[in-house]
């Protein structure tokens, strides 16, 4: 009995080990869904017969049995986002890009890279000149709190001495009205759209970039207009994305929530 069951331990031992090199990927390791990168064998998962060394075999549910160490899954690897490019044209809303490049690409069904490029609204109002312009625009522009962060202060430039830069201020509205167009958006430099509520408070940022030389105030803020006054607005990076709101209140300090917080463009 024990003579017969060493037996047949000896004849599966031995049967792995020749279809093992018969089913192994060492050297034939695919990329993609290849037919052709085959082999016979016992599978990944269990069973014996046809199996594969290709990228997608792990979807498939049939490689090899050694396809884990002989093409181990490696991700996409990126390297940091580029910094934003300026607006595709001046003195009119348009989009700024940025950009990061693959240092890395995925073999034997690794993590796939990410996106590549991003994408978000921005409104300048110097020419390529230096000339001030587009202040003449009645809406208020607006555009996510993020860009913020990127945009550069003008402190340098003849408009902007840096002894004479205004500091920031606030203005919270009552969001009164808005098109239907901004909770259906979702391209991704345009997903802040979404947060814009009808009757919900939000608390747009006035910032130097965005102030006119002359008045050291943003387009739209609604000064010198009283509480029940509509004004417009309309979002940066989608023309139909637009509405109407009241002033609350302005503020010095700026302390608005992540997110129902926007800036003037």
């Amino acid at each position: 009995m024990g003579g017969t069951a060493l037996s047949g331990a000896l004849w599966l031992g031995l049967l792995w080990a020749g279809s093992g090199a018969a089913g192994s990927c060492q050297g034939k390791c695919c990329q993609g869904r290849d037919a052709a990168c085959v082999g016979e064998g016992w599978r990944e998962g269990g069973g014996y017969g046809t199996c594969y060394c290709d990228g997608g075999c792990r979807r498939a549910g049939d490689c090899c049995h050694d396809h884990g160490q002989a093409c181990p899954a490696i991700p996409c690897v990126v390297g940091e986002w580029s910094h934003w490019s300026g607006c595709a044209e001046q003195c009119h809303p348009g989009l700024r890009v940025r950009r990061r490049y693959v240092q890395q690409e995925p073999q034997n069904g690794g993590e796939p890279c990410p996106a590549l490029e991003e994408k978000a609204g921005c409104l300048e109002y110097l020419t390529y000149q230096g000339e001030d312009c587009g202040h003449e625009h009645v809406p208020a522009f607006i555009t996510t709190s993020e860009y913020g962060k990127e945009r550069k202060r003008r402190a340098a430039s003849s408009l902007w001495p840096s002894d004479k830069e205004a500091a920031g201020y606030c203005v919270e509205f009552r969001t009164e009205s808005l098109s239907q167009h901004c909770a259906l958006e979702t391209r991704p430099h345009a997903r802040w759209m979404q947060y814009l509520r009808e009757g919900h408070t939000v608390c747009v940022a006035c910032q130097p970039p965005a102030m006119s030389p002359a008045t050291r105030r943003c387009s739209g803020d609604g000064h010198n207009t009283h509480r029940d006054y509509i004004l417009h607005w309309e979002a940066i990076g989608n023309s139909h994305c637009q509405g109407t709101w009241k002033k609350i209140r302005q503020l010095d300090h700026c302390s608005c929530p992540l997110v129902h917080s926007f800036i003037f463009t």
